[in-house]
């Protein structure tokens, strides 16, 4: 499970959406609970990485995955700008926590952030809040 997570965020920094998917399971949940979202689905899931607003980059800093396969958890850093001109960096940690199907693909991830936050307008269409 360890190489799918390295896959996942590969892929996702590479904004290689083709093989981001390819990680994940048809119904994939992705759970926020600092701004208590849900996504249901793997074409919300990709739909939602693909429109967030501004510009991120990610550093893998630690994978751990249980014995039987079913289980990852990373540690990774952020850096964040916004997209209007002049948005300052901002640099954050977070831990993220997988759960994978039989044929090893992502059927869930939850992600926390260092802080709680209301998250940002115009991806209503892809969440339910909770």
């Amino acid at each position: 499970m360890r190489g799918a997570v390295e896959t996942y965020w590969t892929a996702a920094e590479a904004r290689d959406w083709s093989a981001f998917g390819a990680t994940l399971a048809e119904g994939v949940v992705y759970e926020l609970p600092q701004t208590r979202e849900r996504i249901l689905g793997k074409e919300r899931y990709l739909r939602f990485n693909q429109e967030y607003p501004g510009d991120w980059h990610v550093r893998v800093e630690r994978i751990v995955a249980d014995a039987e396969g079913r289980q990852a958890a990373a540690r990774t850093g952020f850096t964040v700008t916004g997209n209007q001109p002049g948005d300052l960096q901002d640099e954050m940690d977070a831990i993220h926590f997988f759960t994978f199907d039989e044929e090893g693909l992502i059927t869930g991830v939850t992600d926390f952030w260092p802080e709680s936050y209301e998250p940002p307008a115009g991806r209503e269409h892809l969440v339910e809040r909770y």
